[in-house]
């Protein structure tokens, strides 16, 4: 571990110490860490499943803005992407074939509802068209999803109102879409990520973690946990959950070697670690994760699995400790999914505001894309 973080490692081996006497009693048995084997009803690829083809089943829809939607909205991208790997994960080429099917008008009569790239919400639909090639290697799916990955580090010459803090940002080697949102780490770093594992360009992937190294350096506080913004101090569920994938994602491709990788593990190791404190009972996280009196968010606690469930496969979490907690989760959210493959206790969409209360009423969602994309993303990790 970089000199530079050692101050970090105290820290981390706290809050891991904490997290491992509140898991102790369930972690002495095998099967409280098992990520293998559930019981029938809630094994991944029957869960799994229901939400995919819930989703194929689903028109295209933009919660909260219009209906139809003018553009795919990022709740249904990250949806899309987890489905993408589902399918992958389950060797499901009749689900990958609709997907597919789901993508290929746009290449036709549906081509304006391709969001333009000028916004972190709308560039991280790049994401889906690069795991389409991925799973296809067919070159169409190639070019649109390069596109948005540059265009996301390419300064728009027209067309587009940029400020002063964008153009500074880019001109310091960000994204201009940079706006420091908790959330936006995700939605800039994972459409890099994916140009990375489909071209194989350092460039994409040295973008992305420098990236993550800003936002890390920004928000993370001496807990672990996010603020939503410099000027928003409280640890809003979802926003850390979109922080926690992005990490995991990166993490999942970054080579060994990288410069930047020992800050980024530094700061997703101290995340898990504090996250053990605040997992529920039932395996769940809270809408503002250290409010004991706010409500169980479904959305939030499905990324946070998904981040331990992969820490805990690929060697970098203890999987007696973590392994005991991405199990706790993925029981605990199962209960948030009816039988529709719908998903409850979903927070809207949420921008910034420094009020607390904002957050604890934010409007509870069912049938939310954000929640049907982590059951997704938490059912291809625990499958692969």
């Amino acid at each position: 571990m970089s000199s530079k973080y050692a101050p970090y490692k105290l820290q981390i081996i706290l809050l891991a110490s904490i997290g491992f006497f509140l898991l102790s009693a369930s972690a002495q048995n095998t099967s409280s860490y098992d990520l293998k084997h559930f019981p029938k009803g809630r094994t991944p690829k029957e869960i799994g499943s229901l939400v995919a083809q819930h989703f194929i089943a689903t028109p295209h829809t933009n919660f909260g803005y219009s209906f139809p939607p003018k553009w795919i909205s990022y709740p249904e991208t990250c949806t899309w992407y987890g489905a993408l790997n589902f399918a992958k994960a389950t060797k499901d080429n009749t689900l990958a074939l609709q997907l597919t099917e789901r993508f290929d008008p746009f290449f036709k009569k549906d081509s304006t509802m391709m969001p333009p790239a000028i916004h972190v919400d709308y560039t991280v639909f790049g994401a889906v068209p690069l795991g389409m090639y991925l799973q296809t290697k067919e070159q169409k799916y190639l070019s649109i999803g390069l596109k948005y990955a540059e265009k996301s580090f390419t300064l728009p010459t027209a067309g587009v109102n940029v400020n002063a803090q964008a153009k500074k940002y880019h001109d310091a080697g960000y994204s201009w879409q940079t706006r420091l949102w908790v959330d936006d780490m995700f939605m800039i770093t994972v459409v890099q990520t994916q140009a990375y594992r489909a071209t194989g360009n350092k460039k994409y992937i040295d973008q992305a973690a420098k990236e993550a190294v800003l936002y890390l350096d920004s928000l993370q506080k001496p807990n672990g946990l996010f603020y939503h913004a410099p000027d928003v101090p409280f640890f809003w569920g979802r926003g850390n959950g979109w922080f926690a994938v992005g990490m995991t994602e990166l993490l999942l491709c970054l080579p060994t070697t990288h410069p930047d990788r020992p800050r980024i593990v530094d700061g997703y190791l101290k995340m898990m670690a504090s996250l053990l404190q605040y997992q529920t009972k039932e395996g769940m996280w809270n809408q503002i994760i250290d409010d004991a009196n706010s409500w169980a968010e479904m959305s939030s606690s499905g990324m946070f699995g998904f981040a331990l469930i992969t820490g805990v496969k690929q060697g970098w979490l203890d999987k007696k400790i973590y392994g005991a907690a991405a199990r706790k989760s993925w029981l605990g959210m199962v209960n948030y999914i009816n039988e529709n493959g719908d998903t409850r206790e979903v927070c809207e969409g949420t921008n910034k505001k420094n009020d607390r209360q904002y957050y604890n009423d934010r409007k509870r969602n069912v049938g939310d894309m954000h929640g049907q994309a982590v059951v997704l993303w938490c059912a291809a990790a625990l499958l692969k």
